[in-house]
């Protein structure tokens, strides 16, 4: 029987296994949500809720003895960042005050084109995705254009610039150029109006 097989080692050694899953506890808390592969979601999940669980202790103790900022400096431990140890105090922990447990969730996406790992998308419970959100933002703020759509409408001013020159050059040329009208003369040829058509010379017999 095969003992010690409860973590994951990801490919990696200790230190650069537990400096991710910081890294990644540390985006989580940010965002709510971040996207890596199944592995590594399924590490970061009780790396994450235990650090919610301090946080939760910590608020639940008050300032009694000193455990809230006991509880502050364990959480600092393994997260760097200030303000997302206060985010995690000020909002998250109390989002989560009267559930037991089971604060992620893990969405599997497919596979990743590169190399075809599993993909997945690991959020806090409360956060689930609105997908009316984005419409929204798009309708009250217009959407910033990249490099490519600014050049896109650049060119497309410049086209209908050129457009709008060549029919009004069209328009200037119909204009000093006026259209000759043809009528028929009595014999049915074509001439022109203003114009008397001159009679042909009738032919020589013998071709002379």
């Amino acid at each position: 029987m095969r003992h010690r097989t409860s973590h994951r080692k990801l490919g990696r050694v200790t230190e650069h296994r537990i400096s991710m899953l910081r890294n990644q506890a540390t985006a989580l808390i940010r965002h709510e949500k971040i996207e890596t592969t199944v592995p590594k979601a399924k590490e970061l999940r009780p790396f994450v809720e235990r650090i919610i669980t301090l946080a939760k202790r910590g608020i639940a103790a008050g300032d009694a003895n000193g455990r809230a900022l006991h509880a502050r400096r364990l959480v600092l431990r393994d997260l760097q960042d200030r303000e997302v140890v206060s985010k995690l105090f000020e909002t998250i922990a109390p989002r989560f005050e009267t559930r037991p447990g089971g604060y992620t969730r893990i969405l599997k996406l497919g596979y990743r084109r590169g190399d075809s790992a599993e993909v997945a998308q690991i959020e806090l419970v409360g956060s689930e995705y609105d997908p009316n959100a984005g419409t929204e933002d798009a309708a009250a703020e217009p959407q910033k254009k990249g490099v490519g759509g600014r050049l896109r409408a650049a060119a497309e001013r410049l086209r209908g610039r050129k457009t709008d020159s060549d029919e009004g050059a069209e328009g200037a040329d119909n204009k000093a150029k006026p259209k000759r009208q043809l009528k028929s003369d009595k014999g049915g040829r074509a001439t022109t109006k203003g114009k008397a058509s001159a009679p042909r010379a009738p032919r020589k017999a013998g071709g002379a």
